[in-house]
């Protein structure tokens, strides 16, 4: 099995436990991102307020609304880019060692090539997986419209509440809507946000890459006996890298839910967007730059508990892996023939 490869599965892994984990963070925080309020109007609800009024008001279940497509789109997200970035990171790891042949460097892949190798596999995973989190932030932002209580007979409550409720908003339902919207094309609403986005992980990986090497040069100078990277420094490095990327991005991030969170047809023209510049030009006038932030404060709570999981439980599932292999090649190896 090629180091890639198991790369990429681990990273897959990785990312669905972390997703598991932090799911209602996240639609809420996509709720807090594409709300559409005005300069003068009244500070949105709190995460900690926004969890319980979903919960209070649609059921504990919509939290997780969209949870399917997400699981499928955090899987094939982390492979597609865990698998490229190894791909790429041995390219430039090659050509490092190239270069140190002939008299340049030190043989280290360096920060700017640490960037280039995370925006690279960036790109390729943006325009592999852009339809499905396209699906996932329509399903999260649709709401569940409780039922008004004693406006009925108990007695033909059934009947009514068949009559009233929509049929299920699942990912069939989501992919037909898009699609009659704007055809194949729109499914990659906001891609071009999202492209820009790749400076997210691209900035997040070289900050990972950046504090782990420093921290082995450390601990191999010091005195003491070298021992591996544990996985609570490997958690702690993975939530440092993101803070650091979530904070300088986050503004593109919430430009990219408003593209994708359905438009309201024949309502205020203020809240339509026709692409990334309109929406930008329309939330600066109408929101002000608070409106790039909405929902910040969930967003790094989530992403940060979220990379760092996914950084400490890819890095565990690769040791284990190749102890697995190691392993079983060193048994085959003394098996008489």
């Amino acid at each position: 099995m090629s180091d890639a490869l198991i790369n990429g599965l681990a990273g897959a892994g990785g990312g669905i436990i972390a997703q598991l984990l932090t799911y209602p963070l996240q639609t809420v925080n996509t709720r807090q991102q594409t709300e559409r309020g005005l300069k003068n109007e009244k500070r949105k609800l709190g995460t900690v307020d926004r969890l319980f009024q979903v919960v209070k008001q649609e059921g504990w279940t919509q939290l997780y609304g969209g949870l399917a497509p997400s699981l499928v789109g955090t899987a094939a997200s982390q492979g597609v880019y865990y698998y490229f970035y190894q791909i790429f990171r041995n390219k430039a790891q090659a050509a490092a060692l190239q270069q140190k042949r002939n008299g340049f460097g030190d043989g280290s892949v360096g920060m700017l090539s640490s960037l280039i190798v995370a925006a690279f596999s960036g790109c390729v995973n943006v325009l592999l997986t852009n339809p499905i989190w396209l699906v996932v932030t329509r399903m999260q932002t649709h709401t569940k419209k409780p039922l008004a209580k004693g406006s009925v007979n108990v007695a033909h409550e059934e009947e009514v509440i068949a009559a009233v409720e929509p049929p299920p908003y699942g990912t069939a339902h989501v992919i037909q809507e898009v699609y009659g919207e704007a055809g194949i094309l729109g499914f990659w609403k906001g891609v071009f946000p999202t492209l820009v986005m790749v400076s997210n992980p691209a900035i997040q990986f070289m900050l990972y890459e950046t504090l782990l090497k420093k921290l082995k040069k450390r601990r191999a100078s010091s005195n003491k006996v070298v021992k591996d990277v544990t996985a609570l420094e490997i958690f702690l490095l993975g939530a440092l890298a993101k803070l650091g990327a979530t904070v300088v991005t986050y503004p593109l991030l919430v430009v990219k839910a408003r593209l994708q969170a359905k438009q309201i047809t024949g309502g205020d023209k203020r809240h339509q967007y026709k692409g990334t510049l309109d929406a930008i030009l329309k939330m600066i006038r109408y929101e002000g730059f608070y409106g790039f932030y909405k929902g910040m404060s969930t967003k790094i709570v989530q992403s940060v508990l979220a990379a760092a999981v996914l950084f400490m439980v890819k890095e565990e599932l690769v040791k284990g892996t190749r102890w697995l292999l190691t392993n079983n090649t060193a048994n085959n190896v003394r098996m008489p023939s």
